[in-house]
């Protein structure tokens, strides 16, 4: 199971940019796309717990879009992007399958609470929050602690954190690391999951008495007491 991702579908690249670096900030694991037929393919090929959707996209409309993927993913929440702010045009929106819409212009604050709300109702299931011995993850807060202390991660080590919780107790190669938290294959000639994997043992096991990450030898890593993997 993938890490919390969100998908960006807006044309106007200065603002998807604006959006990505503010959401990554938040440790979103976020993708972008600049036209409808790329925001598609992508919303049908891959799971997004949340498409932001701009529906005056090239190619392939964000109505388009919309349909195709309440089609597809009826579940999957939709925050649409409209430069319309009449009560008409938001009417639409919503009967168009939309859960929410933001009017451009908008402050970044109301789009994270309105993302945060979003998935907040999207994963009211038990896997809204993960538990491994005295370690907790907050997949909609965003928040990790250790035995109630807060451990502060980068987006990278939150998503690479949260991909070894949602799999635990199974072990994961680096490959599947490489393509769930990094979104590419994996190359042989990078060390940047065991670097990484490094920065989350001295945050999360450092000082600690029990160790939660472990090194499967030719095999990838897990998480969990040492006696349960």
């Amino acid at each position: 199971m993938a890490p919390v991702r969100i998908l960006v579908a807006e044309d106007d690249r200065a603002l998807a940019d604006f959006v990505r670096k503010g959401l990554e900030a938040e440790q979103y694991t976020v993708d972008c796309a600049d036209d409808g037929i790329t925001a598609g393919t992508m919303a049908h090929d891959q799971d997004y717990d949340l498409l932001i959707l701009d529906l005056n996209l090239p190619g392939t409309s964000g109505v388009e879009v919309l349909a195709g993927l309440r089609a597809e993913k009826p579940t999957v929440p939709v925050l649409v992007l409209t430069a319309r702010s009449g009560i008409e045009d938001r009417v639409r929106v919503l009967d168009l399958g939309a859960d929410d819409y933001l009017t451009k212009p908008f402050s970044f604050s109301e789009l994270t609470a309105r993302v945060r709300a979003l998935l907040r109702r999207s994963h009211q299931s038990t896997d809204s929050l993960l538990r491994i011995e005295d370690l907790e993850l907050n997949r909609v807060a965003r928040k990790v602690t250790r035995g109630g202390d807060s451990v502060e991660l980068t987006p990278k080590e939150f998503a690479l954190l949260e991909f070894l919780m949602l799999n635990a107790p199974r072990h994961v190669s680096r490959t599947m690391i490489m393509e769930h938290v990094w979104n590419t294959s994996f190359d042989t000639q990078t060390n940047v999951v065991d670097v990484y994997i490094n920065y989350l043992r001295k945050k999360v096991d450092g000082g600690r008495p029990v160790k939660l990450i472990h090194t499967i030898r030719g095999v990838g890593y897990c998480i969990g007491k040492k006696e349960d993997v």
